[in-house]
């Protein structure tokens, strides 16, 4: 069931896109709605990859890849970033994604120095910031096409 709102609380993209990732940050993956797991999967990529890189999100959302599975979560999160225009992000995960993954794991299982581990996080998330948060601007628009998928507006 999806979270009312009134229309007047969503009156600029802005309201917009905060109502869009308040459902996000409350909600969990769910078989049943594509247009929730797509959003679910990028909202939480950006929000991690901000607060500290891939590191955070393997740290945080870790779980959810492991469940997914890194081909399945890297296809699903690719897909969904070419879909709203962040190429250059798609081109990042492609080039770092699967051995970043495979690194977390092997660094949580104690099998590699810490070092291998951080030299390619470094990497990846150098060239995440290089881009000056592009993605949060392509977000907003996204999430502002697809709001009234995933939040029920009521007139006031």
């Amino acid at each position: 069931m999806k979270p009312k709102m009134q229309r007047k609380d969503l009156m600029s993209k802005t309201d917009i896109s905060n109502a869009v990732m308040g459902v996000l940050s409350e909600s969990r993956l769910s078989s049943e709605d594509p247009i929730l797991n797509k959003a679910f999967i990028v909202y939480h990529y950006y929000s991690e990859l901000e607060s500290g890189g891939h590191e955070s999100l393997f740290r945080w959302f870790g779980q959810e890849i492991n469940e997914m599975g890194i081909d399945n979560y890297l296809n699903k999160l690719i897909g969904v970033l070419e879909e709203i225009g962040a190429h250059n992000y798609a081109m990042i995960e492609k080039k770092y994604g699967k051995k970043l993954w495979s690194l977390y794991v092997a660094l949580e299982n104690d099998e590699i120095e810490e070092d291998e581990f951080y030299s390619v996080v470094e990497k990846a998330t150098d060239d995440y910031y290089k881009l000056n948060d592009e993605l949060r601007v392509l977000l907003e628009i996204y999430f502002v096409e697809i709001y009234s998928d995933l939040i029920e507006v009521v007139e006031d």
